[in-house]
């Protein structure tokens, strides 16, 4: 079971793949965060947003968790508009 809620039926090959990586990080926290994220804001994203979802995809799962979760502060570099897209999200779910 991934926990994902939509279908990628519909979404073009780049929106898939978003979609699969946010489900499979290998960090179950981070499936819930950006697997929920990607199930409810993929479809909506820009190309610019895409892109700044990408490079926070590559990112290492403990550095995001503690991130979203406040336990270290987020490097001004990675302080991105689709960064606060998550964390307003992340802040309106309970675990």
């Amino acid at each position: 079971m991934t926990g994902t809620t939509r279908s990628s039926e519909g979404l073009d090959t780049r929106r898939r793949k978003l979609l699969f990586r946010s489900w499979h990080r290998g960090m179950r926290e981070m499936d819930l965060i950006l697997g929920t994220f990607a199930d409810t804001t993929i479809h909506d994203l820009s190309d610019a947003e895409l892109d700044e979802y990408e490079k926070l995809l590559e990112l290492q799962d403990a550095d995001l968790l503690s991130w979203f979760t406040g336990e270290s502060a987020i490097p001004v570099a990675q302080d991105t508009a689709i960064y606060r897209k998550i964390l307003a999200q992340r802040l309106s779910m309970s675990f």
